[in-house]
């Protein structure tokens, strides 16, 4: 039989949730909170093995992670009836995910990799400390690749209340947010070591990231996931791109109006008032997106109100 096949991982974790629970009173609210305990373990243990834990090890660990049963049961039984289909819930909060010692230590030793340049690429532009031009834009790209890795690899870290995205879309995140960070700082040394024209490079670097991360966040979703198919169950509230195409495709064209407008009104600001206000048009730009998607996701569909 195969190892991954729906048939053995009910067999995995029957056998263990048996196990678990050998010398518990099974009560009709016991085997009640069995029975959903035991749907979440099944679920959980599909979720581990689509991340590539081995099937042997999945059921062990989904169990692992769901702590002590006899705990469970005892909350169960001094909680008043109309509580107890939360007590699976609040015991998956309680046992929560440790962070994993090599992430801990990348991120410390990133973050002040990022601090450090931060701190000299400021120094340098205010003329305290001697720095060649080379050195600041070395500074302002190590200071993007650091924090852009310290993203990526936060998204591919499990937690109590969310999993991990899967490496490409984790990647694309840490790069596109490491690329919003370079070219904001390369943007600053352009106004204060390079000439002007080295302006519409560094937009061009912000634009482009924004633009990423505006299509990773309109195109990020959940909804296949166990746990966000039972609270669409349980609620009326959607993702409109989800449901309407259409609103995507808008949404797409909104986004690219906003940042023509953006551009133009950047280099009309850089000819007429100095290009300093440069990062006016592009922040102006990236709130406008914000809002647009935020009232194209979120907003109330009208058809939803007849």
């Amino acid at each position: 039989m195969n190892a991954t096949d729906p048939t053995r991982r009910s067999t995995d974790v029957h056998r263990l949730l048996d196990e678990a629970f050998a010398g518990v009173e099974l009560t009709p609210e016991v085997q009640d909170l069995k029975e959903e305990i035991r749907d979440n373990l099944l679920f959980r243990v599909a979720e581990l093995e689509a991340s590539g834990v081995e099937p042997s090890d999945a059921a062990r660990r989904a169990m692992a992670e769901l702590g002590d049963v006899r705990a469970l049961v005892d909350d169960g039984a001094a909680a008043p009836a109309p509580v107890r289909a939360e007590s699976a819930s609040a015991a998956a909060l309680r046992n929560k995910v440790r962070p994993k010692p090599g992430f801990v230590v990348r991120t410390v030793l990133l973050s002040i990799v990022a601090a450090a340049a931060l701190v000299l690429l400021v120094l340098g532009l205010i003329g305290v400390l001697s720095l060649g031009t080379g050195v600041l834009i070395g500074l302002s790209a190590g200071f993007g690749v650091s924090l852009g890795i310290v993203t990526g690899d936060a998204l591919r870290q499990e937690t109590t209340a969310n999993h991990p995205l899967p490496t490409g879309r984790a990647v694309a995140f840490g790069a596109s947010t490491g690329l919003l960070l370079a070219g904001l700082s390369f943007t600053a040394v352009v106004i204060v070591r390079l000439d002007l024209a080295w302006i519409i490079l560094s937009t061009l670097l912000v634009v482009a990231a924004i633009a990423a991360l505006s299509y990773l966040g309109a195109t990020q979703t959940n909804r296949h996931k166990p746990w966000v198919l039972e609270q669409q169950r349980a609620t009326t509230f959607a993702n409109r791109f989800d449901e309407d195409p259409a609103a995507a495709a808008r949404f797409g064209i909104y986004t690219a109006a906003i940042w023509i407008v953006a551009f133009v009104l950047a280099v009309v600001l850089g000819f007429t008032l100095g290009w300093i206000w440069v990062p006016v048009a592009l922040v102006g730009g990236f709130v406008a997106m914000l809002i647009t998607l935020a009232r194209m996701l979120f907003g109330v569909d009208a058809r939803s109100k007849s």
